[in-house]
């Protein structure tokens, strides 16, 4: 389980293909990276993998076949900047929101405006994404723990905002986003619960 909050950036150093899925491998700061297990959870642009080797300064993590498909691991070069987040001890401050690693989907950077020292960006997703959409809700956004501002329904597609501070654009992957960008979505684990729920009750 992770809170959204990123500690460190990292860089894709390889990436391997194997019979259906893949094993990529992430340079990790060396002040993260202290104590470090194998086994352990790493969010990496919001998405748990298991450290299953460690290199130096490289991490290396198994992707099933299931994660390349709800994902875009597969299409990082290396050198590529991912966002990482160990797993939350018990003993942590909670600073963000229940993030599990578990990607629900793809959004895409529709729009960018500057406002104050903050950035507003418009994101479009799957419209089978939208139950999950609340004003002031929460959502993870490559593994960055952000509140939807505003959530706009159409008949294919749902549109959302957030506002990036100054802080997270600096320390985060956000900062670099252009626009047609995309970028993995965790949506709220309780909004998810819930829409289960319903959706049986329905049945």
């Amino acid at each position: 389980m992770f809170t959204g909050v990123v500690q460190a950036l990292g860089r894709v150093c390889t990436f391997e293909h194997g019979q259906g899925d893949a094993t990529i491998g992430v340079e990790m700061p060396e002040a993260t990276a202290v104590d470090l297990q194998i086994g352990e959870s790493i969010a990496v642009n919001g998405v748990c993998l298991t450290v299953v080797r460690q290199q130096g300064a490289a991490l290396y993590f198994d992707v099933s076949a299931e994660t390349l498909s709800r994902t875009n691991l597969a299409v990082l070069d290396p050198g590529a900047t991912v966002n990482l987040e160990r797993a939350m001890s018990t003993t942590d401050r909670f600073g963000g929101h229940l993030v599990s690693g578990h990607v629900d989907g793809i959004a895409t950077l529709a729009e960018r405006t500057d406002v104050a020292r903050s950035v507003v960006m418009r994101f479009t997703a799957a419209r089978e994404l939208a139950p999950f959409f609340a004003e002031k809700g929460s959502v993870a956004m490559d593994g960055v723990s952000l509140t939807v501002n505003r959530v706009v329904d159409f008949e294919h597609q749902v549109d959302f905002e957030v506002n990036v501070v100054p802080h997270t654009l600096q320390l985060t992957t956000l900062g670099r986003l252009e626009l047609g960008d995309q970028v993995h979505v965790e949506v709220d684990l309780l909004a998810r619960y819930v829409k289960r729920l319903r959706d049986c009750e329905l049945v």
